[in-house]
């Protein structure tokens, strides 16, 4: 089949070319469309069930919320965890499914289970709703509003965000969400003066059912006049604070009606808000963030926006201004600018030494044309198989394994045609150029597809990694299989077409002078090993034994920190602050921040936005500090410098704030992920919050003196200050009373009742029923809140409720339906792996935990463990596949164990280079070793194959090792050559993604330097001695 597609393709050289060019025109298109993003997706499937109801405390939100929503997701299929936070006002449960779960699928078994756990909800707290369907890089354009001129107050411009530029950018392709953050939200308020209720023998019931009845629309069908019928509608609306302040909540005893006006004041007010936005040390601003929709294309997206929002600024009310704060395509660009110098680097070293190394530029040339055909070729598979073009993706694409295949191709027809020449013209007759062609690339068919495939199968592997590491890199290995595709069946048609139009003519093989300095060391080094061949086989022992002492030295960490370009800043302050607190604090923060002349702009979040998919109370701040470009820095030019230089000002200028530093997208992504927004969590599972808060503290207190340890805080899951009114049964009672009475009354004096909606054109804003401001100003106040009796006395609040001031859960946290405390930390200095393993000894001799309390480690750490396990399947996989194929091949275990050698010669320079560059193992480098073995088992079948040949043509086995070294000295070198220096743009790169290609790059040129000098040295050594015959010599003295 293969020789019949070469020979279809000599003879059809018309239908090839116009096939290839079928194929770079679809390979374009479905480059220009790909979808485009810095990094991969990594987040899980997930489903997050938010539940807002704003007047209960934690312990109410777990109890009456949480819990039934858990237990009604449990029993849901394909669940990996479930896991909640329940704070004041919201609950929060975020349900995990299996990475093979479609995620709108996982979104129907939700909402299906959801009806069951409304049914277990009283309707009066709240109704579960899913949150959007985005991910950890969903957020990727965040703009301010703001009034330059000061027409506008936040509230003023928080109305103008939700009812004029949130409902536009809407209906962009792609978005899912415009969440709105900050100001204030407009809202109607009937204030109630107890006094006056009192007066008129009133109830705050009374003046709700008035206002929610007398506030409404309603249709009575029509009725027929001649030819004609009339609708009938009844037009009850209120339109203004006046229409409510006339609203008759009942007549008194001589016809006079008694109104909402003559209860309390009707004004202009604002929701009871849970968080707020400042910027640049100046206060508040209003914000929005645009959510994409999960599996778009976030540069498409952003564009549309940006697009969009050039028309919302046209609707804008004068005095009103809109600018962006955030736009992730900056990341996009800088991190695709970064790939694409690197792999055009790459690209022009390859070419240069397939030039120097072929000695026929023409047929450099014609290899070189392989690495865009089959970049095309895979773009078309990337999006078939919905592959998106990204650092990892596109990254780690290594042009000189790519034309291995055509090398083989071109650089065997040189030589035959060469020879051809020569015999034609000492036998005198013509040659035929086609067909010295066609038999010369029958002739490496075979072993072209070996080629191809010994490289490929290493990759299939990493197809079955999971979890994070498996949406990092899987998507790089089908690229790469994908475009190791594309080659052999370009290296099997096109080049054999193109040879016969560009190789057709006088064709010369003359060595190049890179080749013929070759020869001359290889020579004299390959007699001295062969003289010297045990010294030199316990060498290369002893190097493989030092590596393997080398490799525990390195460290361990999940994946190389990708340096995003800005940096994130989460502040904690202790949970009895206030949000006015936390926004002068915050500010305070920015201030500080913002005499970095590093620093751009800082964009602070304090508590959570509207659509709360991050649940933060308001002791907590997420703070977006945008950088120059590092070229403008002045104080220093190291990022890891700047964050130690900001965390020490912080410190001492801002007291009481604790500040842990991190990225955008990585903090997102982190929480996202498993729960924690940290490098390293230790999540601490029991049932008594105290117990737990305790225990934490002092996990807290062991850990934070382990070198690297940074940023090391609790979670604050008490301190949250309460005021609980606990009816006295038997008091209210004796008055008549009963229990919803109480609670009607402590519900409405601050947050209100809702009573209806009031309408402006297409706005609509809630109108509630609540007293006024000077009854909920203090403890005092409340306790002497009248209620009325039956009898129509006027009954103190104190009199019959229990009124305490009391400290309570700030948040509760669970995990597969238990409680859990996390501590949380981030390395800086030091690798994860060796970190934890002191930590955790630490912590075992330190921490005695009571019977039925257990620690778990997660966090990046987590990942690093789950992907280890994984590796250490995937790996013999790779290395069995690997031994099966050169088993098929040779059909010799003797010389498939033989070949075998080159892996740990490979993994000497693997381990060497990462420990000379101060690299930890992670899983990049993890990948790049999987990835080595292919090419280091490649070199060792080119010189075994062809030792193998000259001894069946009759060589002995001394002469038949000895020629088949030299002889395969070119091919073996530049397989070496253009795999390692494709790969060396990306170890030196210091630009935007660099840090996750670096360590892959690294091992790949290590592992092939001293893979290559063994393969060359010590490989035909151990031939001779494996396959030695009685009169085995091999003597400097021979000749080639």
């Amino acid at each position: 089949m293969i020789n019949a597609l070469i020979r279809f393709s000599v003879e059809n050289r018309l239908i090839v070319i116009l096939l290839v060019a079928i194929m770079s025109a679809a390979g374009a298109y479905s480059l220009i469309n790909l979808p485009i993003d810095a990094v991969p997706d990594v987040t899980n499937v997930q489903v997050q069930v938010l539940t807002a109801a704003p007047s209960l405390a934690p312990l109410e939100m777990e109890r009456q919320v949480t819990f039934p929503v858990e237990v009604a997701m449990s029993g849901l299929p394909d669940i990996e965890e479930i896991r909640s936070v329940s704070k004041f006002g919201l609950s929060a449960v975020t349900v995990v499914f299996d990475e093979s779960v479609d995620t709108y699928f996982a979104r129907q078994l939700v909402l299906e289970r959801l009806a069951q756990a409304r049914e277990q909800i009283p309707e009066s707290i709240g109704s579960p709703e899913m949150g959007p369907i985005s991910t950890g890089l969903g957020e990727i354009y965040q703009y301010e509003l703001k009034s330059p001129d000061g027409s506008y107050d936040a509230k003023a411009l928080r109305t103008v965000q939700d009812w004029n530029v949130r409902r536009q950018l809407l209906g962009v392709p792609g978005a899912t969400e415009i969440n709105s953050f900050g100001g204030y939200e407009k809202q109607y308020q009937v204030r109630l003066e107890p006094a006056k209720l009192q007066s008129y023998g009133l109830t705050m019931r009374d003046v709700f059912e008035a206002v929610s009845r007398n506030n409404a629309n309603v249709g009575g069908a029509y009725i027929q006049k001649g030819a004609e019928q009339y609708l009938l509608r009844g037009l009850g609306l209120v339109e203004n604070p006046e229409d409510i302040g006339n609203i008759v909540v009942k007549t008194g005893p001589e016809g006079v009606p008694v109104y909402v006006k003559n209860v309390g004041e009707i004004v202009e007010g604002s929701t009871v808000r849970q968080g707020a936005v400042t910027a640049d040390g100046k206060g508040e601003i209003v914000a929005g963030i645009v959510l994409m929709l999960k599996g778009e294309n976030s540069r498409t997206v952003v564009e549309n926006v940006k697009s969009r929002v050039e028309e919302v600024k046209k609707s804008l009310p004068a005095g009103v201004e809109l600018s962006p704060f955030y736009d992730r395509t900056q990341l996009i660009d800088r991190a695709i600018a970064t790939v694409e110098k690197n792999l055009i680097e790459g690209a022009i070293l390859v070419i240069v030494v397939l030039m120097l190394l072929l000695g026929d530029w023409r047929g450099a040339l014609l290899v070189a044309t392989i690495i865009p055909l089959s970049m095309l070729f895979a773009a078309i598979l990337m999006r078939v198989f919905n592959v998106s073009g990204n650092l990892m993706s596109l990254g780690a694409l290594d042009f000189g394994l790519i034309v291995d295949g055509a090398v083989v191709m071109v650089e065997n027809t040189i030589r035959r045609r060469a020879e051809a020449q020569h015999e034609a013209e000492t036998l005198g007759h013509h040659e035929n150029p086609q067909r010295t062609i066609l038999e010369s690339c029958l002739e490496v068919a075979r072993p072209v597809v070996f080629a191809v495939a010994i490289i490929a199968i290493v990759y299939l592997p990493i197809l079955s990694l999971r979890g994070i590491e498996g949406k990092m890199f899987v998507p790089m290995a089908l690229t790469v299989v994908f475009a190791l595709v594309g080659s052999l069946l370009l290296s099997l048609t096109y080049v054999p077409t193109m040879m016969t139009l560009v190789l057709s003519g006088k064709v010369s093989e003359k060595e190049s002078f890179l080749i013929r300095w070759a020869k001359k060391a290889y020579i004299p080094a390959f007699d001295f090993v062969g003289r010297y061949r045990a010294q030199a086989l316990a060498l290369a022992v002893g190097l493989v034994a030092i590596s393997g002492a080398i490799f525990p030295y390195l460290g361990s960490e999940f994946i190389p920190r990708l340096d995003e370009g800005d940096i994130a800043v989460q502040v904690q302050r202790l949970p009895s602050v206030s949000l006015e607190e936390s926004v002068r604090n915050t500010t305070e923060v920015e201030k500080v921040l913002m005499e970095f002349p590093e620093v751009k702009t800082v964009i602070s979040k304090t508590g959570r936005a509207e659509v709360a998919t991050d649940p933060m109370s308001v002791d907590f701040s997420d703070l977006y500090v945008a950088l120059k470009p590092p070229e403008e820095w002045t104080t220093t030019n190291d990022k890891t410098e700047l964050v130690e230089k900001m965390s020490k000002a912080l410190e001492e200028r801002v007291p009481g704030a604790m500040a842990s530093f991190s990225q955008p997208i990585e903090l997102r992504v982190a929480e996202l992920i498993s729960g924690v927004r940290s490098d390293v969590a230790i999540k601490l599972y029991g049932d008594d919050l105290k117990v737990l808060k305790e225990k934490a503290d002092e996990i807290v207190k062991s850990v934070q003196t382990v070198q690297g340890a940074e940023d090391v805080k609790a979670e604050a899951t008490s301190g949250l200050p309460q005021l609980q009114i606990k009816p006295d049964r038997a008091a209210i009672a004796r008055y008549g009373l009963n229990v919803e009475d109480v609670n009607d009354l402590v519900e409405s004096v601050v947050a209100g009742k809702d009573a209806g909606q009031v309408y402006e054109g297409e706005q609509r804003f809630n109108l509630v029923v609540r007293l006024d401001e000077e009854s909920g100003k203090n403890v005092d106040a409340i306790r002497n809140l009248l209620l009325t009796a039956p009898n129509g006395s006027r009954v103190p609040l104190s009199q019959v409720a229990d009124i305490q001031l009391v400290e309570d859960a700030a948040q509760i946290t669970r995990e597969d339906t238990r409680r859990r405390i996390g501590v949380e930390l981030n390395v800086r200095g030091r690798d994860i792996g060796s970190f934890v393993e002191e930590a955790q000894a630490k912590i075992a001799r330190e921490v005695q935990l009571p019977p039925g309390y257990y620690l778990k480690w997660g966090g990046t750490f987590e990942n690093l463990q789950r992907a280890s396990q994984r590796l250490l399947i995937v790996v013999p996989i790779a290395l069995f596949l690997i031994f099966v194929l050169l088993y098929t091949t040779f059909n010799s275990i003797k010389q498939a164990l033989l070949i075998y050698t080159g892996i740990p010669f490979a993994i000497v320079g693997g381990v060497v280079a990462l420990a000379l560059r101060g690299m930890p193992f992670s899983i990049s480098a993890g990948v790049g070793f999987i990835a080595l073995f292919g090419v280091a088992v490649l070199n060792g079948v080119v010189m075994v194959s062809f030792i193998n040949q000259l001894r069946e043509q009759g060589k002995s086995l001394a002469d038949a090792v000895r020629e088949g070294a030299i002889t395969r000295l070119r091919p073996v070198l530049m397989t070496a050559l253009v795999a390692s220096l494709g790969f060396i743009p990306m170890a030196i790169a210091t630009s935007a993604g660099a840090e996750v290609q670096r360590p892959l790059a690294t091992v790949v040129i290590g592992g092939l330097i001293t893979s290559t000098l063994l393969t060359l040295l010590i490989l035909p050594t151990l031939y001779g001695w494996v396959e030695r015959d009685e009169d085995l010599e091999i003597s400097g003295d021979n000749e080639l």
